[in-house]
């Protein structure tokens, strides 16, 4: 896969003011001027915009993915409540303006491409918002001064503008664009490609078709039409990396943060229990673990890897000490590792999975057709392809090489959920299904021990509350929208 390194430009957004660049400020990391907005290219806008958007992801995950339990607080907490502010300060204060701003001047300049770009940013910030908090501020969201006091769009209506987004930006990428404008090196994902921007325009597509396909909305025909035109191979992969003098922020976090005494979190036993074969145990005896857990988890040189029980207070699930933590030079906790939005696996799993279901399949059914089954064993291919592991034997072993006859739903989702460790779209999946232990082997509620809210304990939560800065700000509006953090969102009643 081709790695854009980033260089990490702080490109804060105003109303007509934002911090500018010189010519190439990409060789530095912090501007010395400030340029008015008429002033400022799209590429000077674009490369700010996709590092908010890959740090907004990042920002949900650090709730949701306790929430699902792909880590723990240290020594097995469970995460309480959440507002995901960081993620409402990258979408509303950093994301939004500027794309306003990069379609403008698209609009401007005939830059159709770019203003595909710009599409597909909008929806995948919007679509992250939505699912994390239900109805948002989207209309008016980037009204500035002329109105601070937003309304809130429903998600059926973010929904639809979702598609909207990505539909136009489809088209636009697939004509031709001769503007002459173009992104290169300030496109941190894929230094302008556009034919890999239209295959990631095609997988978030469905991405969100498969989000509605259980509410009888999307049907799963609808999603493998639309899949088929998306990502084809790993170098598809919208990922943004990080360098040593611009560290990733889970090795930050992570790493940094327990190397010096400070908190950090622990990997979960429900991650582990699904990679080291206590929930599907091995078969052929060439395997002992799931070779991509090392690249996850350290477990101090001991015989096994047990990771922390939710709520636990630092047990692993045969009630001995846990020992899996973060690994110091993981796949994502090194000083260079990625952010990932949306991978060819997931892509070759939401396959699987429409597949799945297109031929009948329950979350409880057994046996499937040769589409599901090639879906479902090529997602693994891919996923250890982007890992850098071997997956020769873990893929022949019977626990894995099920057979068409003796597939099932849980195959799919367990492996979906190992490929998207670190992926709030794993949040998405368990509410889809209702955090059914049937989809998601071994799946238990967090423990009442170690629990950061007491308040709604034996209840999964389904979404985040609205920041406290919101709600001091457009106090009537997100009152009249606020539920519940158990309450389910609108794809999920």
């Amino acid at each position: 896969m081709k790695k854009i390194n980033i260089i990490k430009v702080f490109l804060l957004c105003a109303t007509i003011t934002y911090v500018g660049c010189s010519e190439d400020y990409f060789d530095v990391n912090t501007p010395s001027n400030t340029a008015k907005l008429e002033d400022l290219r799209m590429k000077d806008l674009i490369a700010p915009v996709i590092h908010s958007t890959m740090e907004g992801q990042r920002s949900a995950e650090l709730s949701f993915g306790n929430y699902v339990q792909n880590f723990v607080s240290a020594g097995g907490g469970a995460a309480g409540q959440t507002s995901v502010s960081g993620l409402w300060s990258q979408v509303y204060l950093y994301v939004l303006p500027n794309l306003e701003a990069v379609k403008d001047k698209a609009a401007e300049t005939g830059a159709t491409h770019i203003d595909a770009i710009a599409d597909i940013l909008i929806a995948a910030n919007i679509g992250i918002a939505t699912d994390s908090w239900d109805n948002i501020p989207y209309s008016e969201a980037s009204d500035g001064p002329d109105n601070n006091f937003a309304t809130f769009d429903t998600q059926e209506t973010i929904y639809t503008e979702i598609f909207s987004l990505l539909d136009g930006a489809i088209a636009k990428l697939s004509a031709a664009d001769n503007s002459g404008f173009e992104l290169g090196s300030s496109d941190l994902i894929y230094g302008g490609d556009s034919a890999k921007w239209l295959r990631a325009a095609y997988s978030l597509k469905a991405r969100y078709q498969l989000h509605l396909m259980n509410k009888g909305l999307i049907s799963p025909s609808e999603v493998l039409a639309t899949v088929d035109n998306g990502f084809t191979s790993n170098d598809d992969n919208f990922a943004m990396y990080y360098d040593e003098k611009n560290i990733n922020p889970w090795y930050s976090s992570e790493i940094l943060a327990r190397n010096t005494g400070n908190l950090s979190n622990d990997i979960a036993s429900q991650l582990v229990s699904s990679m080291n074969g206590d929930y599907y145990p091995f078969q052929g005896g060439l395997v002992e673990i799931d070779p991509r857990l090392p690249l996850f988890a350290q477990n101090g040189d001991e015989a096994e890897y047990k990771g922390f029980v939710s709520g636990g207070g630092g047990i692993a699930p045969d009630g001995t000490d846990a020992n899996a933590r973060f690994r110091t030079d993981g796949f994502y906790t090194s000083v260079d590792s990625p952010l990932i939005l949306i991978t060819y696996a997931e892509v070759l799993f939401i396959k699987a999975e429409a597949a799945f279901m297109a031929n009948g399949g329950t979350t409880t059914s057994v046996g499937s057709n040769a589409t599901a089954y090639a879906a479902y064993m090529d997602g693994i291919a891919a996923s250890m392809d982007m890992y850098g592991v071997d997956g020769t034997d873990y893929m022949a072993d019977g626990a894995v090489d099920v057979g068409e006859a003796s597939l099932s739903l849980h195959h799919i989702m367990k492996e979906k959920y190992i490929h998207n460790f670190l992926n709030p779209e794993t949040f998405v999946d368990y509410r889809r299904y209702d955090f059914s232990d049937d989809v998601f082997t071994g799946l238990q509620i967090r423990s009442e021990e170690d629990s950061a809210d007491n308040e709604f304990l034996g209840q999964w939560f389904r979404r985040a509350n609205y920041p406290d800065t919101e709600l001091t700000r457009n106090e009537a509006n997100v009152l009249a929208n606020q539920q519940t953090p158990v309450t389910p969102v609108w794809w999920d009643e």
